[in-house]
């Protein structure tokens, strides 16, 4: 009877090749960079500036290329948005290959020490807010490339923070008033207005 060698492992997402597909957001100065596998557990990281991306090794190498304005993490996708005085074509394929390098299984993604706020001391309301950005707004935002975040909320109005390609899209706005206000509007009544900060 012939012997039969070890079992292969079954393949996990960790040990898939990774894979990327580039998807076009509402946003012309911003692509969303979709990958095969999680990234991150939860939430998005959002960083504006090279010296804020000094806490992500991917977003700290992005914006090494100095094309780039912009970089937002999520679960399974990183968005990034180029200096307005860009082309992508000239840009793109450098960026995958920071991505291709950088999102390798077993490397650092983002500093551990950075958190997001926290729903301790939140109001009810704020954390009915909260639910309805967390469950209905910020799955079909990430879907463009973006997140929504947040922010505060007093005396009837709601503040929210727009990130990676929503924080420049010329359809944010329009998105956050006539979409994410009505919405909250229909759940919380006592809200008055949406504003982006």
């Amino acid at each position: 009877m012939p012997r039969r060698g070890p079992r292969p492992k079954e393949n996990s997402m960790s040990d898939a090749q990774l894979q990327i597909s580039v998807q076009i957001t509402p946003n012309p100065n911003s692509l969303q960079f979709c990958v095969n596998r999680e990234i991150i557990r939860a939430g998005s990281f959002n960083f504006e500036d090279s010296q804020s991306a000094q806490a992500s090794p991917v977003a700290a190498a992005l914006f090494a290329l100095g094309s780039v304005s912009g970089v937002l993490i999520g679960r399974d996708f990183v968005t990034v948005t180029k200096k307005s005085d860009l082309d992508w074509p000239a840009i793109a394929a450098s960026i995958s290959e920071v991505l291709n390098q950088r999102l390798l299984p077993g490397e650092k993604i983002v500093e551990e020490s950075l958190s997001s706020k926290t729903e301790s001391g939140m109001s009810e309301t704020e954390l009915q807010i909260r639910r309805v950005i967390d469950e209905e707004i910020r799955p079909a935002v990430a879907r463009d490339g973006g997140d929504i975040v947040f922010d505060s909320y007093e005396a009837g109005v709601v503040r929210l923070r727009l990130q990676g390609a929503c924080s420049s899209c010329p359809s944010s706005i329009m998105t956050l008033k006539m979409g994410i206000e009505n919405r909250l509007k229909q759940v919380i009544p006592e809200i008055r207005e949406v504003v982006s900060v």
